[in-house]
């Protein structure tokens, strides 16, 4: 298990109780974020989407972390799909410990395939001459490098880094720290090497940008 792991089981709790108010359609997964290979620590109801403990978070990264709808460390009602097709509405929140760290997410997936299913007869019930609508499309990303690379790619973008200064060099790594990009094991040095600093520059930048954060 990851190191926050102990820290997040008081979570538990929590997550037992919203999988039993909203039945089992209703899963709830908790993830440690220390542990990217095997991030899930605990799930109920987890035959909503399968989660087993252990299993990576590779999924959260890629609809979450690097989010553009990623506020307040929330990103509410996004659309996941199960293997076997089903329709699945997911939200998800990121949980900090008392020096402001993510170390875990919590995360609510609700089977909404019944409904779609009731919805789906209603609206041929109720219809009138109207075109069916069209299915929507859902695009994923597979890979977490693309991911990166791309994010990385577009901050530095037709800019010479050699002329870079310190102040747009802290922009672009407090970016990419709240997308969650260090997460991923090799980015933090994938970015100093973009960026032509050292690996020690980058954790100072890091610790600078933290700091600067906490409320006084």
């Amino acid at each position: 298990m990851g190191k926050y792991a102990e820290e997040l089981k008081r979570y538990i709790p929590v997550a037992d109780a919203i999988a039993r108010t909203f039945g089992r359609n209703c899963e709830v997964v908790l993830h440690d974020l220390s542990s990217p290979q095997a991030s899930v620590i605990y799930t109920a109801n987890n035959h909503v989407t399968g989660s087993a403990i252990g299993e990576s978070f590779h999924p959260l990264l890629t609809q979450v972390l690097l989010s553009q709808k990623l506020q307040n460390d929330v990103v509410a009602n996004y659309r996941t799909e199960t293997e076997d097709g089903r329709a699945i509405k997911s939200t998800t929140a990121l949980i900090r410990n008392a020096k402001g760290e993510a170390i875990g997410a919590f995360c609510i997936n609700i089977d909404i395939q019944p409904l779609v299913h009731t919805r789906a007869f209603i609206e041929d019930f109720i219809r009138m001459d109207e075109e069916p609508p069209a299915r929507e499309e859902v695009d994923g990303v597979q890979n977490v490098w693309e991911i990166v690379e791309k994010i990385i790619a577009q901050m530095i973008s037709g800019k010479d880094v050699e002329k870079i200064d310190k102040s747009e060099k802290l922009r672009i790594v407090q970016f990419m720290d709240k997308k969650g990009v260090f997460l991923i094991k090799g980015a933090l040095e994938k970015v100093a090497s973009e960026l032509k600093i050292s690996k020690v520059t980058m954790y100072s930048y890091l610790d600078e940008l933290r700091k600067s954060e906490k409320p006084e």
